[in-house]
């Protein structure tokens, strides 16, 4: 049987753009995964090898001014929002010049300049700071929008109910991501809840939800788009089962005895970068001497960030009681 063509949804930048910046996204992690076991930093190590998708297509859909918070699984997120490797490396490595200044580790990225409020490592808290940053874009008269994304297993912290509540009643310009990977660490959805669809969480708020395919970065570019546009009307939050798959385990001390071979295989087989590199290929958006050029530029830029964390120096001890408080106060808040 002859194999179709994919027809391009998007523009030829787009799926060029969506291809480096997954790319990197996979390598950097792919890297970052061999460095743990070599002992070179500590601490916990979430990958999010197969999720990059939602990154980006999330980063496609927005613009400067929104605001992005996700969770503890968070390397992905600076990449795609266009900050050099490096400082996601250095961060990992504890080293000064990491983007939270050495201070938080794998769990902890942050970068208000590019619009990324956290990584954060407690499982669902970013639900209520991700409605309160859309409380202050409000009340500011914006129209930026924040998207607020946490893991299937965060769906179910008792702080999700609050939120979608005022976030509804005071119609905040939020979206909240599902990251549904499948499994709250070792634990398939169907063991934690009996709804199994988890966009029907916003019925009983009248919240706007769908599932979105999260293997696809043109199905995940067009259900933002679509929340983003009803956001900045005015007509408040939407809630998007965004349905993924991560290769590796919750953490890089998980064994994935929960999972079979052939589980993990299957979904290999809809790899987002696989995908968007058919497109380019079908509708000749590039030679194979350019796409090889994006390789060597790709892998050059993780060696780069390895060298560079482990030639960066360690934060002095003297800064151990610094940074614990913004001193500029809240940028986000205008004057009273």
């Amino acid at each position: 049987m002859a194999k179709t063509s994919t027809k391009a949804k998007f523009s030829k930048a787009t799926y060029l753009k969506w291809y480096e910046d997954m790319l990197l996204m996979r390598k950097f992690e792919e890297k970052a995964g061999q460095l743990y076991i070599q002992q070179k930093f500590g601490g916990f190590c979430h990958l999010y090898i197969g999720q990059e998708a939602i990154v980006a297509g999330a980063v496609s859909a927005t613009k400067k001014g929104d605001k992005h918070m996700t969770a503890y699984r968070d390397h992905a997120h600076p990449i795609g929002l266009g900050m050099h490797p490096k400082y996601v490396m250095a961060e990992l490595y504890g080293k000064s010049t990491g983007c939270s200044k050495g201070k938080g580790g794998s769990m902890h990225m942050f970068d208000t300049s590019i619009g990324l409020w956290g990584g954060h490592g407690i499982v669902g808290a970013q639900i209520p700071m991700g409605a309160g940053l859309a409380f202050a874009e409000k009340y500011n008269k914006t129209k930026n929008v924040v998207l607020t994304s946490f893991g299937d297993g965060a769906a179910r912290q008792g702080a999700l109910h609050e939120t979608f509540n005022m976030a509804m009643t005071w119609k905040l310009p939020v979206i909240f991501i599902i990251e549904n990977n499948n499994y709250a660490m070792g634990t398939s959805v169907e063991r934690t809840s009996n709804i199994i669809d988890l966009k029907k969480l916003g019925l009983a708020y009248d919240m706007p939800a769908e599932t979105v395919d999260g293997m696809s970065c043109e199905a995940v570019h067009e259900a933002i788009e679509r929340a983003a546009k009803r956001a900045r009307k005015g007509d408040g939050p939407t809630l998007l089962d965004i349905q993924t798959y991560r290769y590796k385990g919750h953490s890089m001390s998980d064994p994935q005895k929960y999972r079979t071979k052939e589980e993990v295989e299957e979904y290999k087989a809809q790899d987002p970068i696989q995908k968007v590199l058919k497109v380019i290929k079908d509708n000749k958006f590039a030679t194979q001497k350019q796409l090889d050029t994006i390789e060597v530029k790709v892998k050059d830029l993780v060696v780069e960030s390895v060298k560079f964390a482990e030639e960066s120096p360690l934060p002095d001890a003297s800064e151990l009681y610094e940074d614990v408080y913004a001193e500029e106060g809240y940028p986000f808040i205008k004057e009273y």
